[in-house]
């Protein structure tokens, strides 16, 4: 069991449209879409329970490490070739051809290392304790949480149970109502 506040309530359903109708009047209920989760142990196509579709700025996160890998691959070949002046044949100590490798490289390594920083970041892996869980969603089951519902207790058990709900489990893991 994830740790989960007292103030969040899971409940299970059976049929997806059960977990719509719930997300329907938890939302009428006065309750935000950040306040609600759909858990499921199968992807189900964006807005199948009704929630908007997903905001992220995860291109960001290439184009910024792009620049970074830019800008340290600039300084570290030519403050290589002007520390370490070695001429050879009279050519030109910064020659573009070789320094265009380089420079590929560190843009591909700081796109590669950033974009995975942003993919941890943007995954909101650290959201994982505060949803409360059940078993029988890894075995099928359609979770619906609710996340804060301080001083609206009732109002988010009701909606759960009007839904359809089978069970309405409570943030530390015991059942509230079935």
């Amino acid at each position: 069991m994830a740790r989960a506040t007292s103030l969040s309530f899971l409940g299970l359903f059976a049929e997806p449209d059960d977990a719509a109708a719930a997300m329907d009047a938890l939302r009428s209920s006065g309750f935000e879409e950040t306040d609600l989760e759909v858990l499921t142990n199968c992807p189900f196509p964006e807005g199948a329970f009704g929630e908007p579709p997903p905001k992220h700025h995860f291109y960001v996160f290439p184009l910024v490490g792009g620049a970074c890998g830019l800008l340290v691959g600039m300084l570290l070949v030519i403050g290589t070739q002007l520390y370490y002046p070695l001429v050879t044949g009279g050519k030109p100590i910064l020659s573009i051809p070789p320094i265009l490798n380089i420079l590929f490289e560190g843009v591909m390594l700081g796109c590669i290392v950033v974009s995975f920083f942003g993919f941890l970041f943007e995954a909101r892996l650290t959201g994982v304790g505060r949803i409360p869980w059940d078993k029988r969603i890894s075995d099928g089951y359609i979770g619906v949480a609710v996340l804060n519902s301080q001083g609206r207790e009732a109002a988010a058990r009701r909606s759960l149970l009007d839904a359809g709900a089978i069970d309405v489990i409570g943030g530390q893991g015991n059942v509230v109502e079935a």
